[in-house]
């Protein structure tokens, strides 16, 4: 279930720095660094993530390693929900669940807590960027095998370009920023 609602962000993408070439030849990276120190940026940002949000009855907010773990927490705070870290293999010190995703040249894995998700539980994951979708089709995934009931899928910034999205087409994404090159 894609969302339809959508709140005006579009005078944020003025906080939004591109750098050419980044990380590699031919890449435009979209940086949000420079949105993040603008504090009335920022605090907008927040804002409209949890104003989409309120009303839906979310237990937790997933932030996935290392920029979901900015939004993560605030959005968390403002929804009167608990926070969970996503994170790279080897970096939570419990028993974890672990799913290997594919990237471009090579694998990649994502780990959580076994015990960070009740089963039922109604999750919302949240990630700066949403590009092909892998990192958080592998996050879904986890929550899936935790039995928690995954709510929403937010992101700060969407390449509309490379059609990420279309991989939930069963889950309700909401991207902030839309970027169509």
């Amino acid at each position: 279930m894609q969302a339809k609602e959508k709140i005006n962000c579009e005078p944020l993408k003025e906080l939004v720095r591109t750098v050419p070439d980044f990380p590699k030849p031919g890449i435009l990276f979209y940086d949000i660094t420079t949105l993040l120190k603008d504090k009335t940026g920022f605090a907008q940002l927040i804002d409209a993530f949890a104003a989409y949000y309120i009303g839906k009855e979310v237990d937790l907010v997933l932030g996935i390693e290392a920029r979901g773990f900015i939004f993560g927490p605030a959005l968390a705070y403002r929804l009167n929900a608990g926070f969970v870290p996503v994170r790279k293999p080897k970096k939570l010190p419990a028993p974890t669940a672990k799913v290997t995703y594919d990237l471009e040249y090579g694998t990649d894995s994502l780990e959580i807590h076994l015990d960070a998700i009740e089963p039922g539980q109604r999750v919302v994951i949240v990630d700066d960027l949403l590009a092909t979708g892998g990192t958080m089709e592998a996050t879904v995934k986890l929550v899936r095998q935790l039995g928690g009931e995954v709510v929403g899928l937010g992101f700060a910034i969407e390449l509309d370009f490379l059609q990420g999205a279309a991989k939930f087409k069963e889950y309700d994404v909401f991207s902030l920023l839309h970027y169509d090159e």
